[in-house]
């Protein structure tokens, strides 16, 4: 009777060990491939990536402002897409920020104010 009250905890002390995940990523639920395409985007000097940080100065309706934007939402794809200040990459503003995109009229200063708030928070948090 000893002996078994010995190796049946014992059992399955080894069983449980053997299912643990032996390293932190692992049991973090992430997949590998997750974690090492994260660390690959971002920079290994703990700058944010490109086009992920806020214009600190840049005027709402600037064209400092107006590339922000245009890289936080990729609105223009490499050059190909509407040009920034047209009512067309207004709307395609829109359509990128989805159900987050402001009432206000497209391209007037409380649109422009509201996508600047929503985005910097977005990436404050990203």
């Amino acid at each position: 009777m000893r002996f078994l009250l010995t190796i049946v905890p014992l059992s399955a002390a080894l069983i449980i060990a053997a299912c643990s995940p032996s390293s932190p990523e692992a049991a973090s639920g992430a997949p590998a491939s997750a974690t090492s395409s994260a660390a690959a985007s971002a920079p290994s000097d703990g700058t944010p990536a490109p086009g992920k940080t806020a214009p600190a100065n840049a005027a709402l309706g600037s064209p400092e402002w107006y590339a922000w934007v245009d890289r936080t939402l990729a609105v223009s794809d490499d050059g190909h897409g509407p040009r920034p200040e047209t009512p067309a990459w207004n709307q395609a503003v829109n359509t990128k920020l989805g159900q987050e995109a402001p009432q206000a009229a497209p391209g007037s200063a409380e649109w422009q104010q509201a996508v600047d708030a929503l985005l910097r928070t977005r990436v404050a948090t990203h």
